[in-house]
């Protein structure tokens, strides 16, 4: 029987189908007329049964044959194939795909049989994708490999994401959607169009849509081209810019026009992004500089000791993130939450220890000061060599601080970045905590502000001197730990930070926290606006060029305080 018949009782079997909606109906109708109606569904349900078991036997050919082309030496029938196995929404087509795309599909020189294959010892284990049959172990030269180039492995990408939009998470057919830009045939704008009948989610809705609109730019239907450029008019896509500046010198003025227009809105918008996004990377700079000098803006700016060993303290504290990484291979999340304490009693306990047994010998003498916790600096950072080798150390990063944030095509924030930024706040808020609403704190600004009234009160001054340098010490351990996420730890990693946290206090004002926290986000955002026009190395001049001419008008920074080193 021809397709044609099928398709007729198919389509008598639908219009009778509302006759038999009602039970009571479906039993009278069938006593009455059961001469004349079941002849007829006996053989509507043989043809229905049999029009399945067509369908299931065509895909199943079509299946056979994009794998048999898949085998083919040219590219283009392997594009083909890779159509083909798509459009038979098969549930093998994509592990073959991303096997393709992974360079792990092959076919036996012997008996030509398709297989997905693992690298086994001398060999590969071997899976048919025709029945998922295990056939063993086979070495490499019993195999051929379907080769790919760059233009197919973006044709495999589309088609791998456009199977993925069956998935039931809106963000996976999201992110699927996004795979296909650029990238799209014929075949998956169809199946786009098809899809987007059925989707819901908004954000995938709009994603799609703007991916066909994409594709409708290269449409022979002027009013095609111009509503698509009107859709596109804000869209910051690259593959939507490069598709305008094709168009924008086109025969059509009225073409030619519209994508000016919106070439030149696209452009504005990717300006005031691209300030965002250096504004963004200024701060991510500021927080580093700012834990790096919060530090020392207590031991020098309370204390008025010049502590040349404090990026020496930072690195104490990314070497402690390392170690317990070496502890907790399995927990790189937990044991970089565990480094935060554990830097602050290590790099805390090492600058007490440096304060009662070297400083306090030297208060009021700044110049043996400086040279002694320079000699301390070189003998911590020849300690590390010995310890752990000169080499430098790479510190794992969790899951949760890598990728970005998403805003839109021009913008994307790091997660490592933006962690930084608030743990930079965090620790601001913490120390001014400490110094504010603690009795340390109190007596800290008490001795800073005068000693020996301070000692006439019964406050220990000696030992608040021992307690502020310790916390001084401890939070650079604690800047240590964030540093780790953002340079390999290496034991002269100090020393790339020590003149940048002694511009920062300057800056502020000696001894004030408020000044170190606005002077480092001032100065990392300036020195991000200068580098694209000046480079890092002649923007990082300029700026300290800038503090030597402003120290020079404002010798106790933009916040000055009172206390012994800005008195003296």
């Amino acid at each position: 029987m021809s397709h044609g018949h099928l398709f007729s009782f198919g389509r008598g079997v639908f219009f009778l189908a509302p006759i038999f909606s009602n039970q009571d109906v479906l039993v009278m109708s069938f006593f009455s007329m059961k001469n004349r109606i079941l002849p007829f569904l006996i053989i509507s349900l043989i043809l229905l049964f049999s029009s399945s078991s067509f369908a299931e036997t065509t895909n199943s050919e079509s299946f056979k044959q994009a794998l048999e082309l898949l085998q083919s030496k040219s590219y283009n029938k392997k594009g083909k194939a890779i159509e083909q196995l798509v459009i038979t929404k098969d549930e093998r087509v994509q592990p073959i795909l991303e096997a393709m795309l992974k360079a792990r599909l092959f076919y036996t020189k012997e008996d030509k049989i398709t297989v997905i294959g693992k690298k086994h010892d001398d060999g590969f284990s071997l899976v048919s994708v025709l029945d998922q049959k295990d056939l063993g172990v086979l070495s490499k030269s019993k195999l051929k490999k379907i080769k790919v180039n760059n233009k197919l492995r973006g044709v495999l990408r589309a088609s791998i994401a456009t199977l993925s939009l069956s998935s039931p998470d809106a963000d996976k057919r999201l992110s699927a959607v996004k795979q296909m830009l650029g990238k799209t045939n014929d075949t998956g704008i169809a199946f786009l169009k098809a899809h987007l009948k059925s989707e819901k989610d908004t954000a995938v809705r709009e994603k799609i849509e703007t991916l066909i609109s994409i594709n409708d730019l290269n449409s022979s239907d002027k009013a095609v081209k111009l509503a698509a450029i009107k859709t596109l008019f804000n869209d910051l896509n690259p593959e939507t810019r490069n598709q305008l500046e094709t168009l924008k010198d086109s025969d059509d003025a009225e073409i030619a026009t519209a994508s000016q227009n919106a070439l030149k809105n696209i452009q504005k918008k990717l300006g005031f992004y691209e300030k965002v996004n250096t504004v963004f990377f200024g701060l991510s700079l500021g927080s580093v500089l700012v834990l790096a000098a919060i530090g020392l803006a207590i031991t020098f700016g309370v204390m008025g000791v010049i502590n040349m060993a404090h990026g020496e303290l930072i690195m104490l504290g990314a070497y402690t993130t390392y170690v317990i990484q070496q502890i907790m291979p399995n927990h790189i999340g937990l044991s970089l939450v565990i480094a935060v304490p554990a830097a602050f009693i290590v790099s805390g306990s090492v600058g007490v220890l440096i304060e009662r047994l070297v400083i306090r010998h030297l208060y009021g003498r700044p110049l043996e000061t400086l040279l002694a916790t320079f000699g301390i600096s070189l003998i911590l950072q020849q300690a590390i060599r010995s310890i752990f080798s000169p080499l430098n150390r790479a510190v794992e990063t969790p899951s949760w601080m890598s990728g970005a944030l998403e805003i839109n095509p021009a913008l994307a924030l790091t997660y490592n970045r933006l962690y930084i930024i608030f743990f930079c706040l965090a620790v601001f808020a913490f120390l001014y905590l400490i110094i504010k609403r603690t009795s340390l704190g109190l007596s800290v600004q008490a001795v800073s502000q005068n000693r020996s009234m301070a000692r006439a009160m019964g406050i220990r001054a000696s030992r608040v001197d021992a307690l502020t340098f310790g916390l001084g010490s401890g939070i650079a351990g604690i800047a240590g730990v964030a540093l780790s996420q953002l340079t390999n730890v290496g034991p002269s990693m100090g020393q790339d930070y020590i003149i940048d946290s002694f511009m920062v206090v300057v800056f502020g004002g000696v001894g004030n926290l408020w000044g170190t926290l606005i002077s480092g986000f001032t100065l990392g955002i300036a020195n991000k606006f200068m580098e694209p026009w000046a480079g890092a190395v002649l923007a990082k001049i300029l700026v300290l060029v800038f503090i030597i001419l402003f120290i020079q008008k404002r010798p106790r920074g933009l916040f000055p305080k009172k206390g012994r080193a800005a008195e003296s």
